[in-house]
């Protein structure tokens, strides 16, 4: 693999510095030929010197700048697949977070709802418990009201008897002659109030 990246350096160089160097020496020597001057083959020569020149140079800096060259191409080729495993980690880490949050969202959409879901129901609930003790309420007032009126009407019927009987008494007394006993007296008082109780 590292024979490979090495060679495919040196492939890809060529392809470059190659057309440039031919460039650099064809050009020239064909601006001379077509002058057609007597100096063309002099400019010629002192041109395929400055071509070999530049090849020796070229040479030489890829000879010692291979390694340092293919030490760095290397470490930025690592630092580039560092880099996109660091960003598909951190791709699937906010996808991951993403799922989360949106998985708290719908668990807190579903509380609330069971929130809402109980809350009506312990209002119902009281609602009920508050229409049953109200009822309540009231059938005990009503209760308390009717004894209330049968012990008023009770006691208005007691002091009605007690009046009529002592109406009795002092008809009867001023009907009859006037030599009745206190004996007769309670006994028509007895059989008055008797008789009213039969009555009622």
């Amino acid at each position: 693999m590292k024979k490979l990246k090495v060679s495919l350096f040196f492939r890809a160089s060529l392809l470059f510095w190659a057309p440039l160097l031919f460039w650099a020496w064809f050009v020239p020597v064909q601006a001379a030929l077509a002058a057609g001057s007597p100096e063309a083959g002099g400019q010629w020569k002192e041109w395929l010197w400055k071509i070999i020149n530049f090849v020796i140079l070229v040479g030489v800096l890829a000879y010692f700048a291979k390694k340092p060259l293919a030490d760095y191409l290397k470490a930025r080729t690592a630092a580039i697949a560092k880099g996109i495993e660091d960003a598909r980690v951190a791709r699937e880490a906010a996808e991951k977070a993403l799922k989360e949050v949106e998985e708290r969202l719908r668990l807190k959409d579903k509380e609330l709802e069971e929130i809402l879901r109980t809350a009506t129901k312990s209002g119902e609930a009281e609602r009920e418990a508050l229409i049953k003790e109200s009822e309540r309420m009231s059938q005990k007032i009503a209760e308390h009201a009717d004894a209330y009126v049968s012990f008023e009407l009770n006691k208005a019927k007691d002091a009605i008897r007690k009046e009529a009987a002592e109406l009795a008494v002092e008809l009867a007394a001023k009907k009859l002659p006037r030599k009745v006993t206190p004996e007769v007296q309670k006994k028509l008082i007895e059989d008055a109030i008797s008789q009213l109780e039969a009555k009622s």
